[in-house]
């Protein structure tokens, strides 16, 4: 692992399109902002862990784990949802 000594607006660089910008630092919480290209994923690692678990587990499945995913079963109401009205909520401005 490299390890790096930054200060606040400091950068590194990473390859040669992703940017890692020092924007805050208070107490033991750094605050880093990251410019990259729209095809590189960017994820808190906790997020990146957790997306890997459910790709493994889509990848499990078999095709008949899938039928009837996305329809209605015969036993299944039609959802009574509706879609709330636009504009402010009551008692806000």
């Amino acid at each position: 692992m490299l390890v790096l000594s930054r200060t606040r607006d400091e950068s590194i660089i990473i390859g040669d399109n992703v940017v890692v910008t020092v924007v805050d630092v208070r107490g033991d919480k750094v605050k880093l902002g990251i410019e990259a290209p729209q095809d590189v994923s960017v994820h808190r690692r906790e997020v990146y862990e957790a997306i890997r678990r459910e790709n493994q587990q889509a990848a499990k499945l078999r095709p008949e784990d899938a039928r009837g995913l996305g329809r209605p079963s015969s036993t299944e109401r039609p959802s009574t949802a509706r879609t709330p009205p636009s504009g402010p909520l009551p008692g806000t401005r």
